[in-house]
This record gives structure tokens, sequence and C-alpha cells, in this order.
């Protein structure tokens, strides 16, 4: 089971932008399809964005076209760039990894408020 640390979290204004990171252990990191998960309070987690080992991504329809993942295999690391933050977007965002199971991260906070 990969270890996934995530960072970057924080509290910011309507309209501003962030960079979440999540640096995986283990050698095997460029086979795993990673994706980010979101989850505020009183609701389910969701799916947020996917990037397979082949590169290509997927997003919810909520943060289609205001937010970025990618990867990078040499360091390890996914990353979600957020811009044009909204309210709505507060949330405890995850990271996960699957490669025949999943792995989780501890979640990072994300606070979108005037």
């Amino acid at each position: 089971q990969v270890q996934l640390v995530e960072s970057g979290g924080g509290l910011v204004q309507p309209g501003g932008s962030l960079r979440l990171s999540c640096a995986a252990s283990g050698s095997a990191f460029r086979l795993y399809l990673m994706r980010w998960y979101r989850q505020a309070p009183g609701k389910q987690r969701e799916l947020v964005a996917g990037i397979p080992s082949s590169g290509t991504t997927n997003y919810s329809d909520s943060v289609k076209g205001r937010f970025t993942i990618s990867r990078d295999n040499a360091k390890n690391t996914v990353y979600l760039q957020m811009n044009s933050l909204k309210p709505e977007d507060t949330a405890v965002y995850y990271c996960n990894a699957f490669l025949l199971r999943d792995s989780w991260g501890q979640g990072t906070q994300v606070t979108v408020s005037s």
C-alpha cells in the first residue's frame, strides 16, 4: 500500500487560487491511477479529478475549467491547481492512489470564504 501525504490547503477568498500537492511513497507511482476527492460537511465524498498513468485527465462537471490535475512521476507527486475558487469548493480534499487497491491520504482542508 502506498503512503500519501497531502499539502497546500488553507483559507482563500472567493476567486482565489490554491495548489494542492500529494506526495507518494514507493517506486511504482507512475503506474497508479491518481485521483483527488473532496468531502464537504454533511455530504458524501465526491470525485473531483483523476489522472491515470497515461496522463489523460478527467474532471467533475463542478470543477471543469477551473481545476487542473497533473502529475510528476519523477517526484512521485500529483497536483491539483484550483483557480476561481468558490465557497462551495470548501471541503477536505483527499488524495487517492489506485493500483489493485485504494490508498488514501489524510486530507487537507480547503476553505473558501471572505
